[in-house]
C-alpha cells in the first residue's frame, strides 16, 4: 500500500510501516496434506471451524509458519498472534490426526468479554473478535501509532481493504466520496449490494442546504489480498436463520466492481467456506470446507477430517466464504 492509496483515502501517509506489503507470500511456501482435525471442547465448533478456515489462509499460514512473531514479540501476557502461531503451527506440522485448540479455548473472554465457554456463539462474529486480537497483538498494545501506521501490520495487509461510496447528483452531476476500511465484507443477502442506489425524496442527499437526487454505489477502491465474505444468515432481530440458496463462484472476478480502471481483471480463488447447520445463530452446528497446500478440498467437522470435491463445496449454504488473490 503506497503513499499514494492513503492520501487518496483521505489520509496522511503512514510513519512507519510495521510489516511491508513486498513480504506478504501469497502461495503456499510448502506443499503438505491436510493438517489436523479439532476437539469439540463444548459447543466449540464455531472456534473450531474459524480457527480451521484462517489457518488454511494461504498468506497468514506461511507467516505464522515462519514463527517471525514470536521471535521479536514483546507484548506482556497474553498475545493473540503468540496463540495463532502456536496453533497452526500445531495443526499443520502434527502427526497426530486431531489436536485440542486450547490455546485459543483457553483465551475465549481474553478475545471477547461476553464470550462464554461451552455456550454457542456466531462464528462471524468470533472470527471479527480473533481478527481485531490479532491486530491488536501485531500493535503491542500501543494506541499512540498513528491510523496510517496500524494499516501496515501484517493482519491488514492481509485482510485489509477499502471500500469507496460515491454518491453523483444526478442534476448537476457532481460527486462526493467518502472511504472505508475493511477487514471483511458482509453482505447482505436480501438486496444487491453492487447496484446503485438511488436516492429521493425524504432519502435525497443534502447537497448545497438541499436535499438532491443522487446516486450512490459502492466500489472496491483498495483491494484486499484476502477476501472474506459475510453472507448476512441471521435476522438482526429474530435471530432466525435465512435459508435462500446464494450461488458462489470457485473463481472471482471483481474487476467490474473497483474504483480505479474498471474492467481489469481482479481475480480471486476460493479457499475456505464456513458453513452453519441449524435454524437459528443461537443453535446449530459449524462445520467448513478447506483447500489445502496440496491443492484438495477437505470437509474439517470438528474431530473429521475428509477428503472432498469442488462441487460438494459450491453447493453449501454458504454463511462465511475465503477468497485470496
Amino acid at each position: 500500500m503506497g503513499n499514494d492509496s492513503f492520501i487518496a483515502e483521505g489520509k496522511a501517509p503512514p510513519q512507519r510501516i510495521l510489516f511491508p506489503m513486498e513480504k506478504i507470500c501469497m502461495a503456499w511456501q510448502r506443499r503438505r496434506g491436510a493438517g489436523a482435525g479439532l476437539t469439540n471442547l463444548g459447543n466449540t465448533c464455531f472456534l473450531n471451524s474459524v480457527l480451521q478456515c484462517l489457518t488454511y489462509t494461504p498468506p497468514l499460514a506461511n507467516y505464522l509458519l515462519s514463527r517471525e512473531h514470536s521471535q521479536s514479540c514483546r507484548q506482556q501476557g497474553f498475545c493473540m498472534m503468540c496463540r495463532m502461531e502456536g496453533h497452526v503451527n500445531s495443526v499443520l506440522r502434527s502427526s497426530a490426526s486431531t489436536v485440542q485448540p486450547w490455546a485459543v479455548v483457553s483465551a475465549l473472554t481474553r478475545i471477547g468479554e461476553h464470550f462464554q465457554l461451552g455456550m454457542q456463539e456466531d462464528a462471524h462474529e468470533f472470527l471479527r473478535y480473533t481478527v481485531d486480537a490479532m491486530q491488536s497483538a501485531c500493535l503491542s498494545g500501543r494506541s499512540d501509532w498513528d491510523i496510517s501506521s496500524q494499516s501496515t501490520t501484517v493482519v491488514h495487509q492481509v485482510f485489509g481493504g477499502c471500500l469507496r461510496s460515491r454518491v453523483t447528483c444526478l442534476s448537476c452531476k457532481a460527486v462526493s466520496d467518502s472511504y472505508e476500511a475493511f477487514l471483511d465484507v458482509p453482505l447482505d443477502i436480501q438486496e444487491d449490494f453492487v447496484r446503485p442506489e438511488q436516492l429521493d425524496g425524504e432519502n435525497g442527499y443534502k447537497w448545497c442546504e438541499q436535499l438532491v437526487t443522487a446516486s450512490k454505489r459502492l466500489t472496491i477502491h483498495r483491494p484486499s489480498n484476502v477476501l472474506t465474505v459475510c453472507l448476512k444468515r441471521f435476522d438482526a432481530f429474530s435471530g432466525r436463520k435465512i435459508s435462500k440458496a446464494v450461488e458462489y463462484p470457485e473463481y472471482l472476478d471483481l474487476g467490474a466492481y473497483t474504483s480505479e480502471a474498471p474492467g481489469e481483471s481482479l481475480l480471486y480463488s476460493l479457499y475456505a467456506v464456513l458453513v452453519h447447520k441449524g435454524f437459528s445463530c443461537q443453535a446449530g452446528h459449524y462445520y467448513c470446507f478447506v483447500k489445502s497446500s496440496d491443492g484438495q478440498w477437505y470437509k474439517m467437522d470438528d474431530d473429521s477430517v475428509g477428503l472432498c470435491d469442488i462441487e460438494t463445496v459450491l453447493c453449501q449454504r454458504a454463511y462465511l466464504l475465503f477468497y485470496a488473490r
